[in-house]
């Protein structure tokens, strides 16, 4: 969730040389900031979407993903970014944005709107893709009336699109001293296999 780290939009092709061919793999889109991207890790394979596609390749699933995880993004930035990922075919879209909106205290009433915004715009490209959202915490820090009107949001959007929803994608992991970087808030790599868990929870049941 901070800007230091430059876009990473890059396949995870694990096991991919030894995969064979023979269905045409469909294509999970993570769209998120530096959550998605992995920041911090030493190994682009530890972040969370990397994971995943360990464990379709694993169960020999035709999917392939790709991290479209940008660190410091908005949800504003979101909106400007997403048609130019949607160039490619997406047949399940995972978005995971928010939580720098929230850190910047920013006014949730817009944050709603552009995590709809970005769906709707998923929706009107692709139909038939499936949609899943992530849903995300901001610290205590922020005040009580904001905690409580942040986490709702992403339970209403979900709601309010009929999609699976990962109520908190950090449980289990937030607030751990050792399984996050000395910031504090982006996991380490054994974090990740946590956050992993918890997307696959919901993600696998779409597959």
């Amino acid at each position: 969730m901070t800007s230091c780290n430059s876009e990473n939009q890059t396949e995870s092709n694990s096991n991919s040389k030894n995969r064979p061919e023979t269905v045409k793999r469909k294509t999970i889109l993570f769209f998120g900031n530096s959550l998605t991207a992995g920041y911090g890790l030493e190994d682009p394979e530890e972040a969370f979407p990397a994971i995943i596609q360990q464990k379709i390749d694993s169960l020999k699933l035709p999917y392939k993903v790709i991290n479209a995880g940008l660190s410091g993004e908005t949800t504003s930035g979101g909106v400007t970014r997403i048609n130019w990922l949607l160039k490619q075919q997406i047949d399940i879209f995972v978005l995971e944005l928010g939580a720098n909106d929230g850190l910047r205290g920013l006014k949730i009433s817009q944050t709603k709107r552009n995590l709809q915004s970005i769906l709707d715009t998923v929706k009107a490209r692709y139909p038939n893709a499936k949609r899943i959202l992530l849903g995300m915490e901001v610290p205590p820090n922020m005040g009580g009336k904001y905690v409580s009107d942040f986490r709702v949001i992403f339970r209403q959007v979900a709601e309010e699109n009929n999609i699976p929803f990962v109520p908190f994608m950090l449980e289990g992991v937030a607030g751990i001293p050792e399984l996050n970087l000395r910031d504090g808030i982006h996991p380490t790599g054994d974090g990740y296999k946590i956050v992993a868990e918890n997307v696959w929870e919901v993600l696998k049941k779409e597959l």
